[in-house]
């Protein structure tokens, strides 16, 4: 169970180096009532990824690895083989184009309108395309976790995921006059280097899951 903490940590926190929703956070913390839309757009994230993984994880998940035999041994081990190499796919395609996705503009956010439904719009949006978010549910589902178990570890992971969003919160809090800098050069960095230290954290943790499955099919 611990493995599986730590996995979903590790990719959760390699996943919330995104801009799409970091971009959005920096850009409401310099609007009025920074600290409580940040917090809002931050529900909005994390609602809809957990209830969207808790859907596919015990609903279509369960459902199509009910035709099989429950995922021990070689079945196992293949979905966590092929979960790290989603994960290296992704980081080899980011480490390909980083230059190009390192010129994208961070996308605005706040506007007019609800930072809670910003949060779960960008959320909904970005969920079919989030390979991690994907292999993490594979190897969920490839466990032999309970339900409860299971919806405990997409917390894990979701809470991973909007760490840094909480943090910039945090900041906004506590940081006083000082915090318009601090993110100001946050917002700069996530800018310049996003897609280099994303690319480098998914090849650690897809490298490190396509060991466990490839050594567990050896053995």
């Amino acid at each position: 169970m611990l493995r599986r903490i730590g996995l979903m940590i590790s990719v959760g926190l390699a996943d919330s180096i995104n801009p799409s929703t970091a971009g959005p956070a920096l850009y409401l913390a310099t609007v009025s009532r920074s600290v409580w839309r940040v917090l809002q757009f931050t529900i909005g994230v994390f609602a809809v990824n957990l209830g969207g993984g808790v859907v596919l994880t015990i609903g279509p998940g369960r459902a199509l690895l009910g035709l099989v035999p429950r995922p021990h041994g070689t079945v196992k081990h293949v979905l966590e083989l092929v979960a790290g190499i989603v994960l290296l796919s992704v980081a080899v395609a980011l480490w390909t184009g980083r230059r190009k996705l390192a010129r994208r503009e961070l996308p605005g956010g706040g506007g007019r309108g609800s930072s809670l439904i910003t949060g779960a719009s960008i959320a909904a949006i970005e969920l079919p395309t989030a390979a991690p978010y994907f292999a993490v549910i594979g190897a969920i589902v490839a466990s032999d976790a309970s339900i409860p178990e299971e919806v405990g570890l997409l917390v894990i992971y979701n809470l991973a995921f909007v760490l840094p969003l909480l943090a910039i919160a945090g900041v906004l809090q506590f940081g006083g006059r000082r915090a318009d800098g601090w993110l100001r050069r946050a917002e700069a960095w996530l800018r310049r280097r996003w897609p280099v230290v994303l690319a480098g954290l998914l090849t650690f943790v897809g490298g490190v899951l396509a060991v466990i499955g490839g050594t567990g099919l050896v053995k």
